[in-house]
């Protein structure tokens, strides 16, 4: 038998009773009702132990992911698209010093940052993704810009620079803007390492990607994802955050934001795995992030996270590391934010 997708009906749509005498009045509730909307954000998974985070830090790091959903939530309750809040919830983290995106992205090893991004609209299957910008202040609107303003899906390095000269509303910066003394530091300990221990050194390198998946008011699901990549990469590494299926997907039904070792997401095809399961096999969302995360993933030797959403407002957020930052908000308005279990 042929594989076909499955799409569940909404939680919100009408239900009958199984009085027929309610029939009347449970549609006319249903109907009145507003169709759900939620969000779900992550700041990166890695080797983050308690002993890692300064009290200090901590706290600006939720302080951060609370904006974050802010900023993406007021969106979708202002009837905003899922695509649009995307955005606006990863600009937020990419202009923190606390992530590995934007602000806070990680050095090379030539000790500058190449920066990359993607997002992708389900309902209409649009993507626009960025690879190796270096002046770009925010890649994700970059990554949005490509979507909308240009016949492709991904650019990359000085090609996407040009692209951005055409595109007013892209802010650009010196490279020295990404530069903070933390990821120095982080740089620094990297090469130490790779020196005493090369093949080890690559674990964990990578904690800090930003991304988001959000759902709105028309039941439309968007993903997206920014990253400066991994500490100490060499020769333009390209990890899975901009390329679409990989570290970003979304469909109809499902929306997924990865983050973690991202050669290991790549061969995995990771986000689109999840959104697959849950489509052909008719897995629920949880069981499908779980499956990709925490079984298919370590068993080919990487580690990570991810978030993951569907039309119904279900939110999945698995990780195999010692943290993942992560917030949420979700349809019936309950929200949070975590770095550790």
């Amino acid at each position: 038998m042929p594989w076909t997708r499955r799409s569940a009906a909404p939680l919100w749509s009408s239900k009958m009773s199984a009085n027929p005498a309610n029939n009347a009045a449970d549609s006319d509730r249903d109907l009145t009702r507003e169709p759900p909307i939620a969000l779900v954000i992550h700041g990166g998974a890695g080797i983050i132990s308690r002993s890692d985070v300064a009290v200090e830090d901590e706290m600006h790091i939720h302080a951060d992911l609370r904006r974050a959903l802010d900023a993406g939530h007021a969106l979708l309750a202002s009837g905003g698209s899922a695509v649009d809040a995307v955005q606006a919830a990863i600009v937020v983290l990419e202009d923190s010093p606390y992530f590995n995106a934007g602000r806070g992205s990680v050095f090379d090893s030539d000790g500058g940052h190449e920066l990359d991004a993607s997002i992708m609209e389900g309902h209409s299957g649009r993507a626009g993704a960025v690879s190796g910008v270096t002046t770009i202040r925010n890649p994700i609107r970059l990554a949005y810009a490509v979507m909308e303003h240009s016949p492709h899906v991904m650019l990359a390095g000085k090609g996407a620079e040009r692209f951005a000269l055409t595109q007013p509303q892209i802010e650009r910066v010196e490279p020295g803007y990404f530069d903070t003394d933390k990821r120095w530091q982080q740089l620094q300990a990297a090469k130490a390492a790779e020196q005493a221990q090369p093949a080890a050194s690559l674990r964990g390198a990578y904690f800090g990607t930003v991304g988001a998946v959000a759902l709105d008011r028309h039941g439309h699901i968007a993903a997206g994802t920014s990253t400066g990549g991994m500490t100490n990469k060499r020769w333009s590494r390209v990890g899975d955050s901009p390329i679409i299926g990989a570290g970003t997907y979304a469909t109809a039904d499902c929306g997924v934001s990865g983050t973690g070792w991202g050669e290991f997401y790549i061969r995995a095809v990771a986000a689109h795995d999840i959104c697959a399961r849950v489509a052909y096999r008719g897995d629920s969302l949880q069981s499908a992030a779980d499956a990709v995360i925490n079984q298919v993933i370590p068993a080919m030797g990487g580690d990570g996270g991810a978030i993951a959403l569907d039309r119904n407002g279900v939110i999945a957020m698995p990780f195999n590391t010692l943290g993942m930052y992560r917030g949420w908000i979700h349809p019936d308005g309950r929200r949070g934010t975590a770095i550790f279990a």
